[in-house]
């Protein structure tokens, strides 16, 4: 699924597991409740999607691309809280 273009859609609990989804370009898409277990996610750009949630050590993610706004899908297994209102 390399370079796919998910655009303005509602990814919910998909399955990514073991995907290629480098360069993928994830575009105004709902991620709330997909699966990113053993995911290659280089150079993807998810920096317009929302709700997901990915675990750094568990997907490769090297040069991916992310909004600061939802950056937090990616902190959500520390189990730490963010403020979010600055």
């Amino acid at each position: 699924m390399k370079k796919t273009v998910f655009k303005n859609s509602k990814l919910v609990e998909v399955d990514f597991t073991e995907c290629d989804l480098s360069n993928a370009v994830f575009g105004n898409c709902d991620l709330s409740g997909a699966v990113f277990d053993n995911t290659n996610l280089e150079k993807a750009d998810l920096r317009t999607s929302v709700n997901y949630s990915i675990d750094p050590a568990l997907n490769r993610l090297k040069k991916a691309k992310f909004s600061l706004s939802e950056v937090y899908g990616l902190l959500y297994k520390l189990d730490i809280e963010i403020d979010r209102s600055n």
